[in-house]
């Protein structure tokens, strides 16, 4: 460990939307932030194809090249961008202390949480394969892409069931692929679903592979009663069996829901430890979309400026 600890008045850790927009408006506030980017830099649009939906890029943007603009633009700034992960943080006082790749220990007068959630995946080798070329785990990100085609959606949840409800307003027709023959879902979810006249369950079925040339054209599926094998003919699959936020160095340091996402105050991105403040998908289990994620970064960022003037 260091001898004498880095003191840093605003530490923002994470770096996709909501990390680099607060580092943006905190490098703008004089706040000289340090941001680290943790084990996915760009977060969760650096495996994002093509961003069609975020305001300012009228011919749409790849993921990671946006992710590199806004970096660019957090740096201008003096942003000071670093590689490494928080392994661990001390928030019983202030400054915090904040661990990074289990070795370093920094001081942070606030902290801006924007550590993102992952996708959960089914854990298929092809899943992998066609990640961004017919697979993927957001409808509202890509389902467009998808206009007047045939899809599927694996899962059983509230998540699974909006997916394919969204994405029947889209395309041609959507299977929701199902292990059991109920869903778990809440009712109005289901009625929706049920309602659609282009939604069709495939009970009782998991996805075994997905398959395809350069993109996806189908997936093979096994009957968890018989173990026989079908294909379906699709264009786009959508993995929804939920996300993990990526909260777990907060357990028991801060309040989250029963599925680990931060929970903030009303209207406000603070957490209940004063001068740690929490944005994006860490806190965001409704939305989950860049452009919101990067209105609670701004959102954070300008209340971490005024937590340290009324500190004054």
């Amino acid at each position: 460990m260091s001898e004498t600890p880095e003191k840093i008045k605003c530490l923002i850790i994470g770096s996709g939307p909501a990390g680099y927009t607060a580092a943006i408006y905190a490098a703008r506030a004089d706040l000289q932030p340090v941001i680290y980017q943790g084990l996915q830099p760009g977060g969760q649009l650096t495996i994002t194809t093509d961003v069609e939906n975020y305001p300012g890029y009228p011919e749409g943007v790849k993921g990671p090249e946006m992710m590199v603009d806004f970096q660019k633009q957090a740096e201008r700034f003096g942003a000071d961008v670093r590689w490494g992960l928080a392994t661990d943080v001390d928030l019983s006082e202030r400054p915090f202390k904040v661990t990074i790749d289990e070795k370093n220990v920094v001081l942070a007068e606030t902290l801006i949480i924007a550590t993102g959630a992952s996708a959960k995946w089914l854990g298929l080798e092809s899943e992998k394969k066609y990640n961004g070329f017919g697979v993927s785990a957001c409808a509202t990100c890509d389902g467009f892409f998808y206009k007047g085609q045939t899809v599927a959606v694996v899962g059983g949840g509230d998540t699974a069931c909006e997916e394919a409800s969204y994405l029947s307003k889209l395309c041609e027709k959507v299977y929701l692929i199902h292990r059991r023959d109920e869903l778990r879902a809440s009712k109005a979810m289901q009625k929706r679903v049920f309602k659609a006249p282009n939604i069709e369950m495939v009970w009782n079925h998991v996805p075994k592979e997905i398959v395809g040339d350069q993109n996806v054209n189908g997936v093979i599926l096994e009957n968890t009663k018989t173990g026989e094998e079908k294909k379906l003919d699709v264009e786009g699959f959508f993995v929804a069996i939920g996300h993990k936020p990526n909260t777990d160095i907060f357990k028991g340091k801060l309040k989250m829901d029963e599925n680990g996402y931060l929970i903030t105050k009303p209207d406000s991105t603070q957490t209940e430890v004063p001068g740690v403040f929490a944005s994006g998908d860490a806190q965001d289990h409704v939305f989950r979309q860049a452009v919101t994620a990067a209105g609670t970064g701004c959102m954070a960022a300008i209340e971490a400026e005024r937590f340290l003037s009324d500190q004054e």
